[in-house]
């Protein structure tokens, strides 16, 4: 593990493992918000500033991605952000093209915010000798990382029907739910980058199916979704199921 990196609002650090015979590298940002703030999703809403990682070439390690755990809705003011409110931990994807040992040598950007935001820069780095010996902490933090990530669909949790209107308005979804629930749940589409989308419009629910409609607000100009692929993750209850949306 790196040192933490502080700032007035929070504090970061790096964990990663050694790499494995094929060079891949198991690692996580681990982000500690101090009570009363938040930090950032991939999509932050309305304002902020989504995680940011970069690896310095030097490093011979490249960042092959970044996994979310499942974020709140915040509403304040008419600013809706979706984001963090406790420590939060993003795995990493890694993949070194040298061998033991690694420094995996990062800078991690991020936003931190309470009434106003701060920017948070940091230089984190690690050295990773040959996987000769356990590390528990680091396993332990890590598998917890992966715990709270979304799953992906299954045969009662998905999107069985999707279609977006020909005035690029709405987007309609037909979903199977777990059993057990009750009334509307949290869905967050994320289309182009930097766009999100989460107004229901007209949900309903009938036993393991639920339909609605999702306002699509602003698209960049002259935007086809003809053959591009969207993300949706709904959350109902305490499960939640990420997918991608096909436009074909």
């Amino acid at each position: 593990m790196s040192a933490w990196a502080e700032a007035e609002g929070g504090r970061m650090r790096l964990v990663a493992l050694a790499p494995g015979a094929d060079g891949k590298i198991r690692a996580a940002l681990q982000i500690e918000p101090k009570p009363g703030w938040i930090t950032y999703w991939r999509e932050p809403g309305n304002s902020g500033i989504p995680p940011q990682i970069t690896i310095a070439p030097r490093s011979n390690v490249a960042l092959d991605a970044i996994g979310y755990p499942v974020p709140k809705h915040f509403y304040k003011g008419g600013i809706e952000d979706i984001a963090y409110d406790a420590p939060v931990t993003l795995p990493l994807s890694l993949t070194a093209s040298a061998k033991a040992p690694v420094v995996v040598d990062a800078t991690a950007f991020i936003g931190i915010c309470r009434d106003i935001c701060v920017p948070f820069q940091a230089h984190l780095a690690v050295t990773l000798g040959p996987a000769t010996q356990s590390h528990l902490e680091e396993e332990a933090i890590l598998a917890a990382a992966d715990a709270a990530l979304p799953k992906p669909p299954s045969a009662d949790f998905a999107v069985t029907a999707h279609a977006i209107s020909p005035d690029r308005k709405t987007l309609s979804l037909t979903l199977t739910l777990p059993s057990g629930g009750s009334g509307a749940p949290d869905i967050i589409v994320t289309g182009p980058s930097g766009y999100a989308f989460t107004k229901q419009i007209g949900g309903k629910r009938d036993g393991a199916t639920f339909k609605t409609d999702i306002a699509i607000g602003k698209l960049p100009k002259d935007y086809d979704p003809s053959g591009k692929r969207w993300s949706v993750l709904v959350i109902d209850g305490g499960k939640a199921m990420e997918t991608t949306l096909a436009f074909d």
